[in-house]
């Protein structure tokens, strides 16, 4: 488990001015993603305020040894897998040296300025080849407000309080933030039609998650030991699971999720790894009193002290209408992470517990994150009562679910006593018009 060390401190700057007071990057920060700036390659970099240090260049330099070149030169491609796949000591060693390097005061500041890009000038991609994608479901209050809107008198199914629930996305429509939403076709049935029908959905809506990175993976049939759970995590993003809430209600039985979710999974650009969490870990809320004791394998006392996060998590939309006239957006919901009723640690041990082989670069959906009161909920579905309750705007629309011209964005910001607040950068969609079938 990642240990708080001298690049937490509270009190540390960089000579990168935009960095201190930074809402997301500031040094305690130093996020892993990759980008690409006009017809050059993408490749690795680490996010220090508006500035992005070009990890390849900086392995050209003689400004590391060690497990810090070793980590700096794995991740100087187009991905960051063969990084993410050394595991935490070189990409521990990389942080503690780029700190270093970035600091106030610091004497390679001149070599290390000429390895900068501007952040405005630079597309971002998708830190990680995925070759896995998998969501889940620990939001027990999303899972609870769910329910009650189709099983009111049992709204939780009898496992959801044993075993973590999840199923297997689509890894090929995984993009990072920016990524336009293309209103899918679907086939839908309506509760009093005679038959299904086909063409553009009408209730789209957001899932706000968080995604979890995997670093080091296991080989087929070796299973992850919750103890040592997280030392497979290289870190988190915001993940924004778009879903057809028509099509899902008329295909998921028996098999569950399919066309509904697999359409698009908009995701922040950049990993903040484990090591810039250490600050803001926390208990995992007590179970309610009644409520089973996980099995043995999914329970870790460790886990339970420090398996929870200290992020305020937040939705907010802006319609095109707004925009054009200068309005903010709106905040949809805001909560804490520690919502969720599964740890990260339980989700990975459960994935592997049969064997699975985890990979560098997977990523798993902690499913949405909702709070017990409104104002907290991860979904227009729960926000709206499956559409029953419109919300209104400042411009005087109305939404039940998302219309084309919508941009949704979602935020995150760690903090905690002592500590200097991190956050993820943009995770933002517009929706846009279904395409026609040729």
């Amino acid at each position: 488990m990642a240990t708080i060390d001298e690049t937490h401190d509270r009190a540390l700057r960089s000579w990168v001015e935009s960095a201190n007071g930074h809402g997301d990057f500031p040094i305690q920060n130093l996020p892993l993603g990759v980008f690409s700036r006009r017809d050059e390659a993408a490749r690795g970099g680490i996010a220090i305020g508006d500035m992005i240090l070009d990890l390849g260049a900086l392995a050209a330099t003689t400004l590391l040894e060690g497990d810090a070149l070793h980590a700096a030169h794995a991740g100087a491609g187009e991905t960051l897998n063969p990084l993410l796949a050394l595991g935490a000591g070189p990409r521990r060693a990389l942080r503690r040296r780029v700190s270093a390097l970035l600091a106030e005061g610091a004497a390679e500041r001149a070599q290390v300025e000429a390895l900068l890009v501007p952040m405005a000038e630079a597309t971002l991609h998708l830190p990680a080849r995925i070759a896995d994608y998998t969501d889940f479901y620990v939001g027990i209050h999303h899972a609870t407000n769910i329910g009650k809107l189709f099983r009111p008198d049992n709204p939780l199914l009898p496992n959801y309080k044993h075993v973590p629930i999840g199923y297997h996305g689509r890894a090929s429509t995984v993009r990072a933030s920016g990524a336009p939403v293309i209103r899918p076709n679907g086939q839908t049935k309506a509760p009093d039609a005679e038959a299904p029908s086909f063409g553009p959905i009408g209730r789209l809506d957001y899932e706000l998650e968080l995604g979890v990175w995997m670093a080091q993976g296991n080989t087929l049939g070796q299973p992850i030991a919750i103890d040592a759970a997280l030392d497979h995590v290289a870190g988190l993003t915001l993940l924004n699971d778009w879903s057809a809430r028509d099509v899902q209600a008329w295909e998921y039985q028996p098999l569950g999720p399919f066309l509904a979710k697999n359409f698009l999974t908009t995701v922040s650009p950049w990993i903040v790894t484990m090591e810039a969490l250490a600050p803001f870990r926390i208990a995992q809320p007590a179970r309610p009193e009644g409520d089973p004791r996980p099995l043995p394998y999914l329970w870790n006392e460790a886990d339970q002290r420090e398996g929870a996060l200290a992020l305020d998590l937040e939705v907010s939309l802006s319609t095109r209408t707004m925009r054009e006239q200068g309005l903010p957006a709106q905040r949809l919901s805001r909560g804490p992470a520690c919502n969720m009723y599964w740890t990260i640690a339980q989700m990975v041990t459960h994935h592997a517990s049969n064997g699975c082989e985890m990979n560098p670069g997977d990523l798993l959906g902690t499913g949405t994150i909702s709070g017990p009161e409104d104002g907290s909920q991860g979904s227009l579905m729960e926000i709206t009562r499956s559409g029953r309750e419109a919300l209104t705007l400042p411009t005087g629309e109305t939404r039940t679910f998302l219309q084309d011209g919508d941009e949704l964005a979602l935020s995150g910001r760690f903090v905690a006593e002592g500590a200097v607040s991190i956050g993820f950068g943009a995770c933002t969609g517009v929706v846009q018009p279904a395409m026609a079938l040729n």
